[in-house]
């Protein structure tokens, strides 16, 4: 503290006075990806396959007139909305 006081006194420049300023900045277009986020995705994705293998057994089991792809597509479709949001944002 001392020495710059001094230098200023004697109003010379310090020996390093060019490495003080930021001499360029460089900003990224895109905001960094999260990776608890994309842990987080890759876990709901694991279990969507394991409710849609679970879906499609229950069904089968328990004679449900009903075709499966009425629960796992709607889930399917909205997950990968989801994640496609996520990919392609900003």
């Amino acid at each position: 503290m001392f020495a710059d006081l001094i230098r200023l006194i004697n109003r010379r420049p310090p020996d390093d006075y060019e490495r003080g300023f930021v001499r360029e900045v460089s900003v990224s277009d895109r905001s960094p990806r999260n990776k608890r986020v994309e842990r987080v995705l890759a876990i709901c994705w694991v279990l969507i396959v394991v409710k849609s293998f679970a879906v499609v057994w229950l069904f089968g089991h328990y004679h449900i007139p009903l075709s499966p792809l009425w629960v796992i597509a709607p889930t399917f479709v909205f997950a990968a909305l989801c994640t496609v949001v996520y990919l392609l944002r900003d």
